[in-house]
């Protein structure tokens, strides 16, 4: 097949791509992740791109005026190459900046020292060990083959049930301990009941012992380098899971997935990502990617099958049954990860389709099965899962919220990295919006806790309603305009003050968005507790988790609906859980047992879509903040744009 030239700018990259072949393609094996929500399928409209020069296909589409189109402007996922081409790629279609990382010390459970370690839950016990062996010189009083030697002496020091040892070490094994005058150091992995000795290296190298917790997200994937000695951690990175460019949620990347090449496709581009994050580590920390023994990961059910090459089509259909819920420990080179060529990957168990390892992992870093206590897990973002529990017993959901709590589905939305709005203040008059823009400068988006602000500010001051429609009366006419199309949009902020010189706004269609993605937040959670004979005056504790609630203002989102109207002292933001609960499990193999038995193995997964509650119900949370007030008390009492509304809402 021939193949063309594609010049990317203002990257100045240049790869080959077939025939045929979509822009879209063309610069993922560039390295150019652009927006595209919708996996490719031309119905997000995100992908845009101006082609300056050469021959291209392009698809009719919905989203482009004419004007846009004589310009050059295409969508790259319905725009195919018929020749050499030179595409721009606009600020506004790439997936770029790095995603903020809240510092551990200001969330209340990023640190994990009180829960591992001495006097603590869980005993200090890695999951990869070294010892320093001095061995005995064989005799004809003591001549026990090599590999028994090793295993006697291993024995004498640590209570090791089963060992293993592998060909490619036993081949290699005489002479490196005749040479090395039987000083050894042997590194060892927990595989699950057997300790495996990965290698055996010359001399003393216990000093440099070091293992990767990771968290593999539908949106970012974390990694934290921790020393397996000291139980510190040296260095930690994030980047954007450049799957986002075959699709925002975990549906479009399953459908996504369909043939064995795409499945590969995914998998590669998840494990690049890894990979450069390891490479950050190392670098940060100087030291050796040969050091790095193991790897503990977190994610949801899908992320984890799309890491291993799992096929995942079955999660997305009824009766949604996984591939595997409990993979087993693999060598982390087995699906190309660069760190010792033997070290180990494991990946922590999932409990249904859409209830990950990560969700499990929220839950081990909480402590709320500790307790006697009833407690609430809310993990916020575009698959919101949900347990409520406590010491004797867990149940949990999930809820399909959609990406507007980062930015997708919305006009101006973006990603919470530099440039995006993260919280708003209508000043009195409504005459113009403050904003606080990530890392600072002019914005050139909205993320999802400047959306909920916008939204609560706006209700609030009476300019829209509680179906989320702009009314006149709070407002000032030049903040609130009607589209072309007829559509109304409250101006966030003027051009003139912004990176790309175009006018930010919120749209009624947006404000829709996001009412139904709290809405199914809100519902599922009501739900949940109705299966138990609970309400949300019994829990005791409300932990929201996930990147995104680092950033969520709590006032705001229970005066949209997100969250329920109690005492505000029983919310406590958990942070980043599933790198912390995955760093617990590195650190301590009773972590690693507790998470397999007490929470995953002992957590009972409810399916929504099967609830008559949930599905009658669910309408009703369509409402700011809902459609009966009564269950938001407080708000009712302060805001008597409300309390007039109910009056005249359904």
């Amino acid at each position: 097949m021939k193949t063309y030239s594609v010049t990317f700018l203002p990257d100045e990259k240049t790869v080959q791509a077939a025939a045929g072949k979509s822009v879209l393609e063309a610069a993922i094996v560039a390295g150019i992740p652009l927006n595209s929500v919708c996996a490719g399928e031309g119905v997000c409209g995100k992908c845009r791109v101006i082609v300056k020069a050469g021959k291209v296909e392009a698809e009719p589409n919905g989203f482009l005026t004419r004007r846009e189109i004589q310009r050059g402007m295409a969508l790259a996922c319905r725009t195919f190459i018929q020749g050499n081409v030179v595409v721009e790629i606009p600020p506004e279609s790439r997936i770029s900046g790095i995603p903020q990382l809240a510092s551990e010390d200001a969330i209340r459970f990023g640190r994990i020292s009180e829960r591992v370690g001495d006097g603590a839950a869980f005993p200090r016990n890695p999951l990869s060990g070294k010892e320093y062996l001095e061995l005995p010189e064989p005799s004809l009083t003591d001549n026990i083959a090599d590999q028994e030697r090793i295993y006697r002496e291993l024995q004498g020091r640590r209570n090791l049930p089963a060992m293993q040892m592998g060909l490619s070490i036993l081949q290699k094994l005489p002479e490196l301990l005749r040479e090395s005058r039987w000083k050894v150091t042997a590194l060892l992995g927990y595989r699950g009941g057997t300790t495996e000795v990965i290698e055996i290296e010359p001399g003393d190298t216990t000093a440099r012992h070091l293992g990767i917790a990771l968290d593999v997200g539908t949106t970012t994937v974390v990694a934290h380098l921790v020393d397996l000695q000291s139980s510190e951690t040296l260095a930690t990175k994030a980047k954007y899971n450049s799957q986002i460019s075959l699709g925002d949620d975990v549906i479009s990347r399953i459908m996504y997935s369909r043939t064995n090449e795409r499945l590969k496709q995914l998998r590669d581009l998840v494990v690049n990502d890894i990979n450069d994050l390891i490479t950050g580590l190392v670098m940060d920390a100087k030291v050796k990617f040969h050091d790095v023994a193991y790897i503990v990961c977190a994610g949801n059910t899908t992320m984890v099958h799309l890491l291993l090459g799992l096929n995942p089509a079955n999660i997305r259909r009824e009766p949604y049954v996984p591939c595997a819920v409990m993979p087993p420990v693999i060598r982390a080179a087995e699906i190309g990860i660069k760190i010792n060529p033997r070290g180990l990957l494991l990946a922590l168990p999932c409990v249904s389709s859409y209830v990950g390892g990560d969700v499990v992992a929220d839950v081990l870093v909480t402590g709320m099965t500790d307790s006697t206590d009833l407690s609430l897990l809310i993990d916020l973002g575009t698959n919101g899962e949900l347990v409520i529990g406590n010491s004797d017993w867990l149940v949990c959901c999930s809820a399909s919220a959609g990406p507007s709590f980062e930015g997708g589905g919305i006009t101006c939305g973006m990603r919470a990295t530099d440039g995006a709005i993260e919280h708003i203040s209508l000043l009195p008059g409504g005459e113009t919006a403050e904003c606080s823009v990530v890392g600072g400068g002019k914005p050139l988006g909205i993320c999802g806790s400047g959306l909920i602000d916008a939204i609560a500010e706006l209700l609030r001051n009476g300019c829209i309603d509680r179906r989320g429609r702009f009314v006149s009366k709070g407002c000032s006419a030049k903040m609130i305009r009607e589209t072309e199309s007829g559509e109304k949009e409250f101006v966030i902020c003027p051009g003139k003050g912004t990176v790309l010189g175009k006018d930010i706004v919120l749209t009624e269609a947006d404000i829709d968005n996001l009412i139904h993605s709290k809405g199914s937040i809100y519902m599922a959670a009501e739900c949940l507790l109705a299966h138990v004979d609970l309400t949300f005056n019994d829990i005791k504790h409300i932990y929201i988790a996930g990147g995104f609630g680092n950033y969520l203002n709590i006032e705001r989102a229970v005066e949209i609906g997100l969250l329920p109207d109690v005492d505000r002292n029983r919310f406590h933001f958990v942070g980043n859980g599933s790198v912390q609960g995955a760093k617990m499990a590195l650190l301590s193999q009773d972590a690693l047992h507790y998470i397999q038995v007490r929470i995953a193995g002992a957590m009972t997964d409810f399916e929504l879509s099967s609830d008559h509650k949930y599905m009658n119900e669910y309408s009703s949370c369509l409402f700011l903040p809902h459609t009966n007030i009564e269950k938001f008390p407080s708000l009712k009492k302060k805001n008597r744009n409300l309390s007039e509304g109910a009056r005249n809402s359904p």
